[in-house]
C-alpha cells in the first residue's frame, strides 16, 4: 500500500512511518507543498530498484557504444520510423 503524507507529518510520525514500511511493507510518499519529493520504501524493494537501475545503466551504455558511429539525426529518424510503424500496426484501422 502507498501512504501519502506531508513532510511535516512524516517528521512528526517517523517511528510510525518506519513501522509501516518495515512490518507492513508499505511505501510512504512524502510531499512538500503538495508535490512528491521523496519516498520511504522497504530495504528489499530499494535493493531491487538499485539492481534494476544498474542493469538499465549497463544496457544504455552498451546501446550508446553500439550506435556511437550513427549520426544523431539519422538515429532519431530511424527511431521515429520504428515508432510510427509500431503504432500503425497496433492501431485498428477503419473498415470503411
Amino acid at each position: 500500500m502507498i501512504t501519502e503524507t506531508s513532510a511535516v507529518a512524516f517528521r512528526q510520525n517517523l517511528g510510525e512511518m518506519l513501522n509501516l514500511v518495515q512490518y507492513r511493507n508499505d511505501t510512504i510518499l512524502i510531499k512538500k507543498d503538495g508535490k512528491p519529493v521523496a519516498a520511504l520504501v522497504d530495504a528489499r524493494l530499494f535493493g531491487r530498484i538499485r539492481q534494476m537501475q544498474e542493469r538499465f545503466d549497463a544496457l544504455s551504455q552498451r546501446l550508446a557504444q553500439a550506435y556511437s558511429a550513427v549520426p544523431a539525426d539519422e538515429g532519431l529518424a530511424e527511431i521515429d520510423a520504428a515508432v510510427l510503424a509500431e503504432r500503425q500496426a497496433v492501431t485498428p484501422r477503419d473498415a470503411g
